[in-house]
């Protein structure tokens, strides 16, 4: 039964994955009505409290925006990133990690990435190097930030 159980739930995935955008969701709800009506599964309750945290952190990150506070902190981090242009593969991972981790999301280290970009091209340095390094340094950054949705859920 279990193993009918999970094909379910791969066979969803993997169609609405092949469907892409929107389809991933619609083959999800179906996989789900599959095993609460099909399989007589109980659904679980719905994860109140990380909704709300990934709403106030979002709301957070939003305010920041409006108010220039991220574009402050971005002409900061250039600042930082442009003195040392050798070591920014280096860098980089440092300066967004702590922009995730005091943000509590991973969105605000887009806005880093085009300078990341810039400073290393400049320095000879193959972009892709920082830049993929500060990708993972920001989702990293996400576990261990106190105010993340991943770290309270």
């Amino acid at each position: 039964m279990i193993f009918t159980e999970l094909f379910v739930v791969l066979v969803a995935i993997f169609v609405g994955a092949r469907v892409g955008g929107i389809g991933l969701g619609v083959f999800g709800m179906l996989g789900l009505a599959v095993l609460v009506f099909g399989f007589g599964l109980k659904p679980g309750n719905a994860p109140i409290d990380v909704m709300l945290i990934i709403l106030s952190v979002i709301t957070a990150a939003a305010t920041l925006q409006a108010a220039g506070g991220l574009d402050y902190l971005v002409r900061v981090a250039e600042r930082i990133l442009r003195k040392n242009p050798s070591m920014i593969t280096f860098l980089a991972p440092v300066v967004c990690y702590i922009f995730t981790f005091l943000s509590g999301t991973g969105h605000i280290a887009y806005s880093l990435l085009p300078i990341i970009s810039e400073i290393a091209t400049e320095s000879k340095v193959r972009p892709e190097r920082p830049l993929s390094i500060s990708v993972i340094a920001s989702q990293q950054a996400i576990t261990a930030s106190p105010i993340s949705a991943a770290t309270a859920g």
